[in-house]
């Protein structure tokens, strides 16, 4: 192996702080602004249409329902209580800003979310320029345009990846200016604890960008061909934010998120199946993103199928041919692969996480690791045009055609996280036999009032997965919005029996008692249900509305105080309280 790394095959770019030449015969080359607008200006009109969309999926538990968003003092509970199933409080913080800002509105959080895409976007791009990359711009419009980052900026829920990503780039962003050894030792001493401040802030935003401390000593090998003790040392204080908020995100994974389901992730040979089997995938959609789904259907295959052996034997011919050849171009192969698989490895099924409940892959999983594969293709593109300049032209003509498909293809895509009906009609257009588009579209179908189209998708739902207590509960209250009391109860008892601490549906089922007139049972489904969820709001004033009509004023007074206190701007609850004083009062 050489001592010193082999030049790259495209020219490093200058200096941030080298002068700008003009070209041959004194004419003066293209403002440096203008290639940022046009990456931005691309970027932005391909991912418009998500501008217009709603709100998806989780949003709603994310955003609208979440009342923490509307507490003044929701600030300090985000960082030092959170309740919710992760905990990425600058996440939430900035979701706190937005909701003062544009409250329940969607298009601020979509204009925010794309926002941030498009500046990491330029931040690739500069990234890729102190990477040596002459053709990094390229590099950085693949990025803004890829299909694969669609998900991530349409679903208002994922801002933790847009969030996070721009943090993560000024962190490499400064390690690379630490590590660059042209800079004064004061200047590096500051990029080095900037970048570790970037660094935390990002994993405060979304844990999934764990893996920079392992992509720092990937970029010393690619560098310099070797480990050194520096790079370790320079690695370390990384490597304890990794480890003490990854055991902070698994916490709130094992004992919130995944909560009562159970995802069986299988022995430790199938998940290593299944990983390698995960990163052929990624790899598959990074360079040819054709079947794009906002819901894969759940992976169950033997160690040993056809599709194991070709995802792992892409992943091995990929490798070998970088380590064969790694004396030269071989070694950028192996940054770039090697950057995009150490990425994925949070979200490949070693560790089990909430969403493999619904699937065991997701284009918003990969978001990071689009930067590899663009990084990739635009540094293949540049080697080509330099080593063979007779085919410039159709290496740029190539490239064009390239982003112009992604951007295409992207823009199309984005109609799809439109709304919820959309979203999951196009799920069940490719794999009907998914009982989570099933539920979902039910649920959007009977929010938006057509009931017996989504009873329809919920008995679906049901006869696809039995034991789904979410179904059972949806069309519990469906039948009973419909007039169909006794079958309403029998779902709302069997959601309960598939899951006793179902405190939603023990609020339906004493909904459903109240119709019937049986206030004994009403009151103690509300109070089993407060049991198990004491910050229920909406529970609470049922729960002393109920009281107050069964002639038990004083019992109800501590339910509408403490609604009151869960989400002081609740309709009528003070109007409730004072009444229920006077009766108490009599």
């Amino acid at each position: 192996m050489p001592k010193h790394p082999p030049t790259p095959p495209n020219l490093p770019a200058p200096a941030a702080d080298s002068p700008r030449r003009s070209p041959p015969g004194g004419e003066a080359g293209p403002p440096a602004w203008l290639p940022a607008v046009a990456l931005v200006l691309l970027g932005f009109l391909t991912l418009a249409p998500v501008l217009r969309g709603g709100w998806l999926w989780d949003d709603n538990n994310e955003v609208t329902e979440n009342r923490i968003l509307r507490d003044p003092d929701g600030l300090a509970r985000l960082w030092f209580s959170p309740t919710g199933p992760d905990y990425f409080p600058l996440k939430s913080t900035w979701q706190w800003l937005e909701w003062q800002l544009w409250g329940p509105r969607p298009a601020g959080y979509h204009a925010a979310s794309l926002g941030l895409h498009l500046l990491s976007a330029l931040l690739v791009w500069q990234l890729f320029r102190r990477l040596g990359l002459r053709w990094a711009w390229l590099g950085g419009l693949l990025f803004a345009v890829h299909p694969l980052a669609v998900e991530s900026v349409a679903w208002a829920a994922e801002l933790k990846n847009t969030l996070s990503l721009p943090l993560l780039l000024l962190a490499m962003l400064g390690y690379l200016k630490y590590d660059d050894s042209g800079y004064a030792s004061g200047a590096r001493r500051r990029a080095y604890l900037g970048s570790l401040l970037c660094f935390l802030l990002a994993m405060l935003a979304k844990s999934s960008v764990v893996m920079l401390p392992a992509v720092l000593l990937l970029y010393a090998w690619w560098k310099r061909g070797r480990l050194a003790g520096r790079d370790l040392s320079a690695a370390a204080p990384f490597f304890a934010v990794s480890l003490a908020l990854g055991l902070v995100t698994l916490r709130f994974q094992q004992h919130v998120a995944i909560g009562g389901w159970t995802i069986d992730a299988g022995s430790p040979l199938l998940r290593l199946v299944r990983a390698g089997a995960a990163i052929g995938f990624y790899l598959q959609k990074a360079f040819a993103p054709a079947g794009l789904s906002p819901l894969y259907p759940q992976w169950s295959f033997p160690p040993l199928s056809p599709i194991v052996i070709l995802h792992g034997l892409e992943l091995i011919a990929l490798l070998s041919l970088g380590w064969i050849y790694r004396a030269s171009w071989g070694r950028h192969l192996l940054f770039g692969i090697g950057f995009f698989a150490i990425n994925l490895l949070p979200v490949i099924g070693l560790v089990p996480i909430s969403y493999m409940h619904y699937s065991w892959v997701a284009d918003h999983f990969a978001y990071i690791s689009i930067i590899g594969a663009a990084g990739l293709l635009a540094a293949g593109a540049g080697a080509l045009a330099r080593t063979a300049p007779g085919w410039s032209k159709p290496v740029i003509g190539a490239a064009a055609i390239l982003a112009a498909l992604f951007a295409l293809q992207s823009r199309l895509y984005a109609g799809t996280f439109h709304d919820s009906e959309t979203l999951w009609t196009r799920v069940l257009a490719d794999d009907p036999a998914s009982w989570a588009a099933h539920y979902n579209l039910g649920f959007a179908l009977a929010q938006a009032g057509r009931r017996p189209e989504g009873i329809a998708h919920y008995e679906a739902a049901l006869r696809l997965k039995p034991d789904l207590a979410e179904a059972q509960n949806s069309l519990g209250i469906a039948l009973a919005q419909q007039g169909h009391l006794p079958e309403a109860i029998e779902h709302l008892r069997e959601a309960l029996r598939l899951n006793p601490d179902y405190a939603q549906a023990h609020v339906n089922l004493g909904t459903a008692w109240s119709l019937l007139g049986r206030v004994p049972e009403e009151i103690m489904e509300y109070r089993t249900a407060l049991r198990l969820n004491p910050d229920d709001a909406p529970a609470q004033i049922h729960l002393g509305v109920t009281l107050l009509q069964a002639k038990r004023p004083a019992e109800a007074i501590p339910c509408f105080e403490a609604a009151l206190r869960l989400d002081p701007g609740a309709g009528m609850v003070r109007q409730y309280l004072d009444y229920a004083r006077q009766q108490a009062a009599r």
